[in-house]
């Protein structure tokens, strides 16, 4: 009786270890005890806002902080969406209006010209700024490798909080909060790297068609590439630049392109 009575106990221990260890943090949102530790400790900013909704909404989902994240920007459609991904495509998690953006449909060209850019971006964790003046932010890098070729110039170009914008993309404090938590979580779990594709409109052939007769077709059907490859796949391309044209995936590795990455 003695030792089914202490099977017994090494069961409950092990059950309790079990639901502390692994199933409890996952029901609040992430993969284990030391991701959540991890989070809750973190001291490198003011938390103004609740995130427990939004770890509730990533369950329900299928999603945990620290999956892998990637944003795409509509301008025309005054949108960000963030997707996330743990097993390698990603799938839509949120959709946030953009509350401004500075300038028009079009890339950024010079510094002072209050355009917000268009283009593919790489963020890495040194361009996240818990400490903006606007709450939150994450600076795009802009100029990438493809801006610097075509002579685009430009700083401090940002997504933040608040809602006013010279030639940023301005979120509200509370919808960047939760932009920025996903991707701060993610890189905590070691995403190098988060693409941001920014775009004029939804690349359809049909908008592409009715903005046949801009000065940025060409720029736009560049985009289009990069833009129809993650249509196709749910797969984010490689980018880079070969001379002033984005390039994707294979060729990228020619020995005249460069990659866009962050810094």
């Amino acid at each position: 009786m003695r030792m089914v009575g202490s099977a017994i106990a090494v069961i409950f221990v092990l059950a309790a270890l079990w639901g502390g260890l692994y199933a409890w943090p996952r029901s609040q949102g992430y993969y284990s005890i030391a991701d959540l530790i991890r989070d809750w400790s973190d001291k490198s900013y003011t938390r103004s806002y609740d995130r427990s909704g939004l770890r509730a909404d990533l369950v329900a989902a299928g999603f945990r902080m620290g999956d892998a994240v990637f944003v795409r920007i509509f301008k025309q459609e005054n949108r960000l969406e963030l997707w996330l991904s743990h097993d390698g495509a990603y799938r839509l998690f949120r959709s946030y209006p953009i509350c401004r953006f500075s300038g028009t449909l079009g890339p950024k060209l010079a510094e002072g010209d209050h355009q917000a850019p268009e283009g593919f971006y790489q963020i890495a964790k040194s361009q996240m700024n818990p400490k903006s003046r606007r709450y939150l932010a994450f600076n795009l890098g802009f100029p990438n490798i493809f801006d610097r070729n075509n002579g685009r110039t430009g700083s401090y170009l940002m997504v933040h909080g608040g809602c006013s914008s010279v030639g940023c993309y301005a979120m509200t404090d509370e919808k960047v909060d939760e932009i920025y938590a996903l991707m701060e979580a993610a890189f905590r779990r070691g995403q190098e790297e988060v693409p941001v594709h920014i775009f004029p409109f939804e690349m359809t052939d049909q908008a592409l068609a009715a903005h046949g007769g801009s000065e940025w077709a060409d720029f736009w059907a560049n985009l289009k590439t990069g833009y129809d490859l993650f249509e196709q796949t749910g797969v984010p391309p490689v980018v880079g630049a070969c001379g002033t044209t984005y390039v994707f995936n294979e060729e990228t590795q020619r020995a005249d392109c460069q990659l866009v990455t962050g810094w």
